[in-house]
Protein backbone atom coordinates (compact mmCIF):
# COMPACT_ATOMS: atom_id res chain seq x y z
CA UNK A 1 0.00 0.00 0.00
CA UNK A 2 1.47 3.69 -0.99
CA UNK A 3 1.49 6.17 1.96
CA UNK A 4 0.67 9.48 1.11
CA UNK A 5 1.75 13.06 2.55
CA UNK A 6 -1.49 15.28 3.44
CA UNK A 7 -0.52 17.98 1.18
CA UNK A 8 0.14 15.84 -2.41
CA UNK A 9 -3.26 13.37 -1.13
CA UNK A 10 -5.23 16.55 -0.57
CA UNK A 11 -3.56 17.47 -3.98
CA UNK A 12 -4.87 14.95 -5.87
CA UNK A 13 -8.28 14.28 -4.17
CA UNK A 14 -8.86 18.08 -5.01
CA UNK A 15 -8.46 17.11 -8.67
CA UNK A 16 -10.23 14.02 -9.30
CA UNK A 17 -13.12 15.42 -7.06
CA UNK A 18 -13.03 18.77 -9.31
CA UNK A 19 -13.73 16.46 -12.28
CA UNK A 20 -15.75 14.53 -10.86
CA UNK A 21 -18.20 17.67 -9.68
CA UNK A 22 -17.52 19.10 -13.45
CA UNK A 23 -18.75 15.69 -15.35
CA UNK A 24 -22.17 15.60 -13.08
CA UNK A 25 -22.12 19.49 -13.57
CA UNK A 26 -22.23 18.96 -17.13
CA UNK A 27 -24.66 16.16 -17.06
CA UNK A 28 -27.27 18.24 -15.17
CA UNK A 29 -26.52 20.99 -17.51
CA UNK A 30 -26.95 19.10 -20.59
CA UNK A 31 -29.99 17.23 -19.10
CA UNK A 32 -31.35 21.22 -18.63
CA UNK A 33 -31.61 22.10 -22.07
CA UNK A 34 -30.27 25.76 -21.29
CA UNK A 35 -30.91 25.93 -17.23
CA UNK A 36 -27.88 27.47 -15.74
CA UNK A 37 -25.63 26.10 -13.13
CA UNK A 38 -27.08 28.30 -10.57
CA UNK A 39 -30.40 27.77 -11.70
CA UNK A 40 -30.75 24.33 -10.88
CA UNK A 41 -28.92 24.77 -7.51
CA UNK A 42 -31.73 26.90 -6.69
CA UNK A 43 -34.36 24.30 -7.87
CA UNK A 44 -32.62 22.00 -5.51
CA UNK A 45 -32.33 24.04 -2.54
CA UNK A 46 -36.05 25.04 -2.87
CA UNK A 47 -36.73 21.57 -3.27
CA UNK A 48 -34.98 20.13 -0.30
CA UNK A 49 -36.04 23.04 2.53
CA UNK A 50 -38.98 24.61 1.11
CA UNK A 51 -40.42 27.79 0.31
CA UNK A 52 -37.68 30.45 1.02
CA UNK A 53 -37.09 34.52 0.70
CA UNK A 54 -34.75 35.33 -2.01
CA UNK A 55 -31.89 37.14 0.36
CA UNK A 56 -31.90 33.20 2.43
CA UNK A 57 -31.55 31.89 -0.89
CA UNK A 58 -28.79 34.35 -1.85
CA UNK A 59 -26.78 33.82 1.30
CA UNK A 60 -27.34 29.48 0.81
CA UNK A 61 -25.90 29.90 -2.19
CA UNK A 62 -23.16 32.01 -1.46
CA UNK A 63 -23.96 34.37 -4.46
CA UNK A 64 -25.21 38.03 -4.62
CA UNK A 65 -28.95 38.77 -4.36
CA UNK A 66 -28.66 40.63 -7.84
CA UNK A 67 -27.88 36.97 -9.32
CA UNK A 68 -30.47 35.22 -7.90
CA UNK A 69 -33.04 38.14 -8.70
CA UNK A 70 -32.25 37.56 -12.14
CA UNK A 71 -32.28 33.60 -11.90
CA UNK A 72 -35.30 33.60 -10.39
CA UNK A 73 -36.93 35.58 -13.22
CA UNK A 74 -35.62 33.05 -15.81
CA UNK A 75 -37.00 30.60 -13.67
CA UNK A 76 -40.42 31.77 -13.05
CA UNK A 77 -40.56 32.99 -16.94
CA UNK A 78 -40.12 29.12 -17.64
CA UNK A 79 -42.87 28.40 -14.92
CA UNK A 80 -40.16 26.46 -12.37
CA UNK A 81 -40.99 28.37 -10.03
CA UNK A 82 -43.89 30.64 -7.90
CA UNK A 83 -43.38 33.94 -6.34
CA UNK A 84 -45.89 35.23 -3.35
CA UNK A 85 -45.90 38.21 -1.19
CA UNK A 86 -45.40 36.67 2.54
CA UNK A 87 -48.99 36.99 4.42
CA UNK A 88 -47.12 37.57 7.73
CA UNK A 89 -44.83 40.32 6.03
CA UNK A 90 -45.92 41.74 3.02
CA UNK A 91 -43.10 43.31 2.42
CA UNK A 92 -40.92 40.01 1.87
CA UNK A 93 -41.16 37.40 -1.37
CA UNK A 94 -41.48 33.81 -1.12
CA UNK A 95 -40.10 31.64 -3.52
CA UNK A 96 -41.70 27.69 -4.01
CA UNK A 97 -40.72 25.26 -6.70
CA UNK A 98 -43.85 24.34 -9.20
CA UNK A 99 -44.71 20.69 -9.97
CA UNK A 100 -42.69 21.59 -13.30
CA UNK A 101 -39.52 22.96 -11.81
CA UNK A 102 -39.76 19.49 -9.37
CA UNK A 103 -39.98 17.24 -12.44
CA UNK A 104 -37.49 19.21 -14.14
CA UNK A 105 -35.06 18.41 -10.92
CA UNK A 106 -36.27 14.47 -11.26
CA UNK A 107 -35.37 14.52 -15.41
CA UNK A 108 -31.55 15.84 -14.36
CA UNK A 109 -31.49 13.55 -11.10
CA UNK A 110 -31.63 10.56 -13.82
CA UNK A 111 -29.91 11.61 -16.57
CA UNK A 112 -26.77 12.36 -13.76
CA UNK A 113 -27.74 9.12 -11.58
CA UNK A 114 -27.93 6.93 -15.10
CA UNK A 115 -24.55 8.08 -16.02
CA UNK A 116 -22.83 7.17 -12.85
CA UNK A 117 -24.19 3.94 -13.16
CA UNK A 118 -22.61 3.43 -16.53
CA UNK A 119 -19.26 4.34 -15.52
CA UNK A 120 -19.73 2.32 -12.02
CA UNK A 121 -20.59 -0.81 -14.47
CA UNK A 122 -17.67 -0.58 -15.86
CA UNK A 123 -15.48 -1.19 -12.48
CA UNK A 124 -14.83 -4.71 -11.17
CA UNK A 125 -16.47 -5.49 -8.05
CA UNK A 126 -13.21 -5.14 -5.92
CA UNK A 127 -13.16 -1.29 -7.34
CA UNK A 128 -17.03 -1.18 -6.18
CA UNK A 129 -16.21 -2.23 -2.90
CA UNK A 130 -13.25 0.24 -2.43
CA UNK A 131 -15.49 3.18 -4.08
CA UNK A 132 -18.51 2.27 -1.51
CA UNK A 133 -16.04 2.14 1.43
CA UNK A 134 -14.82 5.53 0.54
CA UNK A 135 -18.48 7.43 0.04
CA UNK A 136 -18.22 7.75 4.17
CA UNK A 137 -14.66 9.10 4.06
CA UNK A 138 -15.75 11.47 1.70
CA UNK A 139 -18.92 12.65 3.38
CA UNK A 140 -16.70 13.38 6.60
CA UNK A 141 -14.02 15.52 4.56
CA UNK A 142 -17.15 17.36 2.77
CA UNK A 143 -18.59 18.17 6.14
CA UNK A 144 -15.66 19.33 7.84
CA UNK A 145 -14.77 21.85 4.98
Amino acid sequence: MTTFGATDLASDLRLALGRVARGIRRIYVDAAEGVSFLELAVLQRLERTGPSAPGTIAGDEGVSSAAVAATLTSLETSGLVHRTRDPDDRRRVIVTITPAGRQALETRESASIDRIEAVLSGLTIGERERLAAAVPLLERIATEL
